[in-house]
């Protein structure tokens, strides 16, 4: 099969496998696209933690990014964990130069088991930096919290957040809302004046890590692809919900979902 789009990622990676760079990767192959990457950090974790991150060099950074898009033009750009101000500056610089205009922003905050990513310093520079070249961000409540410093309890606090961050500058927000206690899920997509709201039944699990990566590179991929932001949305959102009832258990914490749900093997390569 022959991939449908090109996607850059730009994310850290996750030893585990589970969410980050490498979440990033399945997500996509398993789409259908082809995926290139710019890897930001090393971390070294599991299911149950945050053992420790090493910092990719921004100039280093910067050059994966410039060198790879100079050679293979990408369709959309996924941005995923990005834990410093020079590192969100120097992803700045390099994205002026390649112009893609389907950039979907995850803004990785704090890993699943609680360990926060990001420093203060540079969530407020990506604020000011980063958000208003972004076609569609991403973040979960607590992320969109972050951002805005509003308290978000119900679905009227996730859009009210939302309006506040298209202040800065970005042309879409899609507020994840399985943080919230409920049988059920409400993402929210935010798009000037309109409002979508995508409601599933929850899946209860503790087998959740790299939901939010996944779903990102979902959406990127669909994007890329050609198809609107609501159908992307819908169908990244579907794609996340089957690889999280899969269940996969592996893991003495909070597990990663199965990106592989969406691929019917050929039984001849099994055999």
């Amino acid at each position: 099969m022959k991939p449908k789009s090109k996607i850059l990622i730009i994310a850290g990676s996750d030893s585990s496998g589970g969410a980050g760079i490498q979440a990033d990767i399945k997500t996509v192959t398993a789409l259908g696209g082809y995926a290139m990457t710019a890897v930001t950090a090393l971390t070294s974790q599991n299911t149950t933690g945050v053992s420790s991150i090493v910092s990719i060099s921004p100039k280093e950074i910067e050059k994966q990014i410039l060198f790879t898009s100079k050679d293979i033009k990408p369709d959309a750009i996924k941005i995923g964990m990005l834990h410093s101000k020079g590192v969100i500056f120097s992803i700045s610089k390099a994205l002026n130069r390649i112009r893609t205009k389907k950039i979907i922003l995850d803004p990785v905050m704090i890993a699943k088991g609680g360990a926060k990513l990001i420093d203060d310093t540079a969530i407020n520079f990506l604020k000011k930096e980063l958000i208003n070249k972004a076609f569609l961000i991403t973040p979960n409540i607590p992320e969109a919290e972050i951002l805005t410093k509003i308290k978000i309890k119900n679905s009227k606090d996730m859009i009210l957040a939302g309006h506040k961050l298209l202040n800065y500058g970005v042309k879409n927000i899609l507020i994840k809302g399985g943080h919230r206690k409920s049988k059920f899920v409400e993402d929210i997509l935010i798009s000037g004046n309109e409002v979508k709201i995508f409601k599933n039944k929850k899946i209860v699990t503790k087998n959740t890590h790299g939901t939010g990566c996944t779903l990102s590179s979902a959406i990127a991929t669909f994007l890329s692809c050609g198809k609107p932001l609501k159908k992307s949305c819908e169908l990244g959102i579907k794609y996340v919900n089957q690889a999280i009832k899969s269940n996969l258990k592996y893991g003495k914490g909070h597990g990663p979902i199965n990106h592989l749900n969406s691929f019917k093997i050929n039984r001849k390569f099994i055999k």
